[in-house]
């Protein structure tokens, strides 16, 4: 090997950690109604509201600060058998992808039960999931009555000033910070979602350590368009 030939690098799968603190939450004319809804607590009817969006919109990012002011528990619908009512009912609770549940009689049942119990010892509950609340899949009258009665708040897509910070976010999550041009580039030319955005760092991140390279305007031109062709 020549002295001057950078040798590539094997590219790690480190996990990052993102920041989710509240400052850490960019606000923009896409998700101020949302953030709003969710400060405005206090006022929530019954105590309880649904936060929606698309994936890697900020729902977890602003349950979780919104959780934290409360010192809610946060549980998964996934781990909703593996829970104890009576346990989690005696503080605020917030439910994540409440619409990736199936319909399953018992788990219904169960969270109206819920849903009551927490009513009754005067505590919040957030209900999270991607989709808006009359698309999702809830059989039984009572509680598909209580779900499509509770306020959304409702994350969207991101606008330019928005999707800006998101890539500086998830570039600085895996402690990089990309010059201006790189950023506004993808801004420009990559596809204006959340998790297409999310996809395109990791991709980006792997990329530059394999092939020993920073994450230049060139560089990030040429991954863009093998990115693109394996997305397609």
């Amino acid at each position: 090997m020549e002295a001057n030939q950078i040798p590539r690098q094997l590219a790690f799968d480190l996990p990052s950690r993102p920041a989710l603190g509240k400052s850490d939450f960019f606000i923009s004319d896409c998700n101020s109604i949302a953030v709003k809804l969710m400060e405005d607590w206090s006022n929530w009817p019954n105590r309880q509201h649904i936060l929606s969006g698309p994936s890697g919109s900020g729902k977890t990012h602003l349950a979780l600060v919104w959780a934290k002011s409360l010192s809610a528990n946060v549980i998964n619908i996934s781990d909703f058998f593996d829970i104890d009512l009576q346990k989690v009912t005696s503080a605020s609770l917030v439910i994540e992808d409440i619409d990736e549940q199936q319909g399953s009689p018992e788990l219904e049942n169960n969270l109206f039960h819920l849903f009551n119990m927490l009513l009754a010892n005067n505590c919040y509950l957030l209900l999270t999931g991607k989709k808006d609340p009359k698309f999702w899949k809830v059989n039984l009258p009572d509680l598909r009555s209580r779900i499509l009665g509770m306020r959304n708040a409702r994350l969207l897509p991101p606008d330019d000033k928005l999707f800006l910070a998101l890539i500086a976010k998830l570039f600085a999550d895996r402690q990089i910070y990309p010059k201006p041009e790189v950023l506004q580039y993808i801004a420009r030319h990559g596809e204006r979602s959340f998790s297409a955005a999310s996809r395109l760092v990791v991709f980006l991140d792997k990329a530059a350590l394999s092939e020993g390279k920073k994450i230049s305007l060139k560089f990030t031109a040429s991954q863009l368009h093998k990115f693109n062709d394996l997305q397609s």
